[in-house]
């Protein structure tokens, strides 16, 4: 159980960021093509659904997988545990940053009535895409964290079983 546990946290932390760089590449990169246009268009197109709905459900489970991990770990290696605060700590980082930095822009782009002049549209598109790719990075070192606790975690297990040998 504690092993499904781990690897729940590793996959969804690497959907998240996945999600995360997508967002990037794609929707980012299409909402700043032709504003104010293409603001206008994904407007429209996110009306019912937009990717916070996906990150508002895996997000937080990232983070409680993670928290968990780092519970059912704690007694294994020192490494392992650090590993997993740190996983931990950037993906709360990422939702300090979508809730500080990212909902507002996002709110004043495709909520906001009325629509913002263009300049602003334009500012606030590349202060967004700018950011989201800091923002891809945090998660990525937390996978980063989170794989090097899954190999000290299973270092930790081979070195006591060859003791106990």
């Amino acid at each position: 159980m504690k092993k499904l546990i781990l690897f729940t946290s590793v996959a969804l932390a690497s959907g998240v960021l996945f999600a995360n760089v997508y967002n990037s590449m794609v929707n980012a990169v299409a909402t700043d093509s032709d504003i104010p246009n293409s603001v206008m268009a994904a407007r429209e197109f996110f009306k019912t659904v937009n990717p916070g709905d996906f990150f508002r459900i895996f997000s937080p489970a990232t983070q409680i997988f993670t928290l968990l991990s780092l519970i059912l770990f704690w007694r294994t290696a020192k490494s392992a545990r650090v590993f997993l605060g740190i996983a931990l700590l950037c993906y709360i980082l990422g939702d300090i940053f979508a809730f500080t930095y990212f909902h507002p822009r996002s709110d004043l782009m495709f909520l906001s009535e009325p629509v913002p002049d263009d300049e602003t549209l334009r500012r606030l598109s590349s202060e967004w895409s700018s950011m989201n790719w800091v923002r891809s990075f945090v998660l990525l070192v937390g996978v980063v964290c989170l794989f090097l606790a899954v190999d000290r975690i299973y270092s930790f297990k081979q070195k006591t079983h060859q003791t106990e040998l």
